[in-house]
């Protein structure tokens, strides 16, 4: 779901624009916002699984409880919870030493923790403090390194595992979520989340970083087909052979005119050739009328012949036969159209390698889709021991297991934690994050904003003032706070909003409780400190920043005044174009969090706010900052970027 939603194709919008409010009334709105802001609470009494690791042996399994701060420690065997590890942050990711004497735990937070837990006595041995938001741990062969994606620097680094210390640190593309080694321990891949350039290029796409693992130098970079984004995991074949990529394909040249056949969001897998360092090719993961929402998690059989995939957005599990893949791709590599010995190549309309990741058919005969009961929701994290997957549900803390060699596999589950009831906020999040809802499947409120609300970092064509307008894709951060919504200012109100787009984005009706509930979960969104911050403070450079942001004379306050950082008025600040068909003003976005919502602007075209005040703003519409110095424009950024 879009914060800038659309009407109905056959409505035009004819409502006036709203009058501008007097600054009295504008400055008690902001009092009493700012006094409604949520504070961090208590953790929550859900589970919240989000990662996976088994025991070198195959008897036990670690479970990262997200919200709980809690590690499990799972009998495979009885299916059975038989420990659990308090961490000291919410926990993201695991890695198991080969010899199963620790555990490597990534505890998020703006400074997160490495905490070593001993598995034996179920306690932390030691911790160590890293950056911020850390996860994707991913142990060396040797066991003395543990390389780290920090997610909102932007960087990987490599850390020795007795001591904690830095030995590299390298910056890589735009929020790093994922990582795998190769199995000689040569080449770091890493999965950035989102792409990191303007939205308004002809090629947008997220790309994969290869790092050389004992230097961190950045070997190369993997650009995957145009749409290519929220990614969310990387895994390596045991065999060494692939790197498999989820992700979703967003067809963002396209208005958003209708859902059938991928027209808006497709999910997509990317298999990488490892000898060769190139994209082998992409896949889709949803059938012709049937979307397959959000991939997720993924493992790999140890025989690298059976990959698995969950779909968190329709609570399902895809296991693929890689040989039948490669083979069909082998045979299109060769120009060879002829029926193969699988159905996939009768049902495919591929006949070209470049004909893959737009075939919905191409996986026909070469994967299983398993549906998971309505007791299990949510599903992320998947593991693979012997011939049994096990995926963790998110939202029902719930634990299944599927025989990989049963003909037709039927999910068993059993709980990690004692049924709890839904509140208001819970159930939004899962209705947020849930394809059901969508006609189809295809894709849920979170394939367009990932990361609990954010962006998707695109520009789409929503049909809300016209088409052939894209505009660029919006937090929903503060968005009930922040009337109006979309770019334009065409919903008064986040209600609104989160109606329409079930409608118009989602292409469903649904009850109101599921758009309040909604409502609920966003007006709960909580701004995430910035990693521009220097211990939770501004930085010397940001304090100078601040004061030039108060300065009348360059005006940034005056339409942006703290606590939401706008005015919630809408302003010609001259960057339309002729795309945007004679409409000039568009509304004043809140500052919050605007470290990590790039590109820029109604169009996307602005890749850094230093571009923003050096390209586009002409005639100092967007503050007067044309007389500003270099370093006083550096601290200026400095400070919104501390935001």
């Amino acid at each position: 779901m879009h914060n800038h939603l659309i009407d109905s194709p056959s409505r035009t919008r004819t409502a006036p624009r709203r009058a501008r409010r007097p600054a009295g009334v504008r400055q008690a709105f902001l009092a009493i916002a700012a006094l409604l802001m949520p504070v961090a609470g208590a953790l929550t009494p859900y589970l919240s699984p989000a990662a996976l690791e088994p025991s070198p042996d195959g008897t036990r399994l670690y479970v990262a409880c997200t919200t709980a701060n809690l590690v499990q420690t799972v009998d495979v065997g009885r299916r059975s919870v038989i420990a659990s590890t308090a961490v000291p942050a919410p926990p993201t990711g695991l890695a198991v030493a080969r010899d199963g004497s620790r555990v490597y735990v990534t505890c998020a937070g703006p400074t997160s923790q490495i905490a070593v837990i001993d598995p034996a006595a179920g306690s932390i041995l030691k911790s160590w403090p890293t950056g911020h938001t850390a996860m994707g741990p991913v142990l060396s062969p040797d066991n003395r390194s543990l390389y780290v994606c920090l997610r909102f620097e932007n960087v990987v680094a490599r850390l020795d595992t007795d001591t904690g210390k830095v030995l590299w640190q390298t910056p890589v593309a735009r929020e790093p979520v994922a990582a795998a080694l190769t199995p000689d321990g040569r080449w770091l891949l890493v999965a950035n989340h989102l792409h990191n350039g303007p939205a308004n290029a002809d090629t947008v796409a997220a790309v994969v970083t290869v790092l050389d693992a004992a230097t961190g130098t950045v070997a190369k970079e993997l650009q995957l087909p145009n749409g290519s984004g929220v990614l969310n995991e990387i895994r390596v074949s045991p065999d060494g052979r692939y790197a498999a990529v989820s992700h979703l394909l967003g067809r963002f040249p396209l208005p958003t005119t209708q859902l059938d056949r991928g027209w808006m969001n497709t999910n997509a897998l990317t298999l990488i050739d490892l000898e060769s360092m190139t994209l082998l090719n992409t896949v889709l993961l949803d059938n012709i009328d049937r979307g397959a929402a959000n991939p997720w998690g993924l493992a790999w059989t140890a025989d690298s012949q059976t990959l698995a995939v969950t779909h968190a957005g329709t609570h399902e599990l895809s296991l693929i036969t890689v040989p039948a893949v490669r083979a069909r791709l082998d045979q299109l590599a060769a120009g060879t159209n002829a029926p193969a010995t699988t159905p996939a190549a009768y049902a495919s309309a591929s006949r070209v390698p470049d004909d893959v990741p737009n075939d919905l058919a191409f996986l026909v005969g070469m994967r299983r889709r398993i549906a998971f009961p309505e007791t299990d929701r949510g599903p992320r994290a998947v593991a693979i021991i012997g011939q049994t997957a096990f995926v963790a549900h998110y939202f029902t803390d719930t634990l299944s297991t599927v025989s990989l060699d049963a003909e037709k596999p039927r999910p068993e589950s059993f709980r990690l934690g004692p049924a709890v009831p839904l509140t208001p906020e819970r159930q939004g999040e899962l209705a947020f994050h849930d394809a059901g809802i969508c006609f189809q499947g295809w894709q849920s409120c979170a394939s367009c904003h990932p990361g609990d609300g954010r962006v998707d970092a695109l520009n789409w064509d929503l049909l809300n003032d016209g088409i052939g307008n894209p505009k660029n894709n919006k937090s929903m951060l503060l968005t009930h706070r922040t009337p109006p919504s979309m770019s334009s200012g065409v919903r008064e109100t986040g209600e609104m909003a989160v109606r329409a787009g079930i409608r118009h984005i989602l292409f469903t009706v649904q009850p109101e409780s599921v758009a309040e509930s909604i409502d609920a979960y966003l007006k709960a969104l909580r701004p995430v400190p910035s990693p521009h911050l220097v211990k939770g403070q501004l930085s010397p450079a940001a304090q100078r920043g601040h004061k030039i942001f108060n300065d009348t004379q360059v005006g940034c306050a005056t339409c942006h005044p703290p606590t939401l950082f706008t005015d919630l008025n809408h302003y010609d600040v001259g960057t339309a174009s002729a795309l945007d068909q004679g409409v000039r003003e568009f509304d004043t976005p809140t500052l919050v969090e605007v470290w990590r919502t790039a590109p820029y602007l109604h169009d996307g075209s602005a890749v850094t706010l230093k571009e923003l005040f050096t390209q586009r703003n002409a005639g100092d519409r967007h503050g007067a900052t044309s007389h500003l110095t270099p370093q006083q424009l550096d601290d200026l950024v400095a400070y919104l970027l501390s935001l």
